[in-house]
């Protein structure tokens, strides 16, 4: 496929970089949240990725629209996530463990999202919105999940 440039191209590339977070954080959330035994801590989870799926569903109808399949996480950054998961909650299976391993994901997408936000300046209001969407979506479930750790 051709690579587009200008406002279109930065668009399309901040929307697939949209669409692998998303799916890294709707991956990570259902790598976890059948081991958490506290009720609230699980539904708050399960509610985090609602919002994920329903953004995803918005950044697909947007990728269509300029006819991109989008984009999947990293297959190495993914397993590398799944490893860590599973070592660490064999090693100590606690909730808290869960907290501190979705604050680390919250906290790299969030890092990463921003980056490009910066990257991708040319980027229509629409995608940019559904990026600070998502980085706000990471951050208040980070700050949910002190009460975890």
């Amino acid at each position: 496929m051709k690579e587009k440039i200008g406002k279109d191209g930065d668009t399309v590339k901040l929307l697939r970089e949209c669409d692998a977070g998303i799916k890294m954080g709707i991956s990570s959330i259902e790598d976890v949240v059948s081991d958490v035994k506290d009720r609230n801590f699980r539904e708050m989870l399960n509610e985090c990725r609602r919002r994920h799926e329903a953004l995803s569903i918005e950044v697909g109808a947007l990728l269509d629209e300029h006819q991109d399949a989008g984009k999947n996480p990293n297959p190495i950054a993914k397993s590398m996530s799944y490893i860590k998961t599973n070592l660490m909650m064999t090693i100590k299976p606690k909730d808290e463990t869960v907290a501190d391993l979705m604050t680390d994901g919250c906290n790299m997408g969030i890092k990463s999202l921003g980056r490009y936000l910066n990257q991708y300046k040319s980027a229509d209001e629409k995608s940019r919105d559904i990026a600070k969407n998502l980085i706000s979506l990471e951050d208040r479930l980070s700050n949910d999940l002190r009460e975890y750790l």
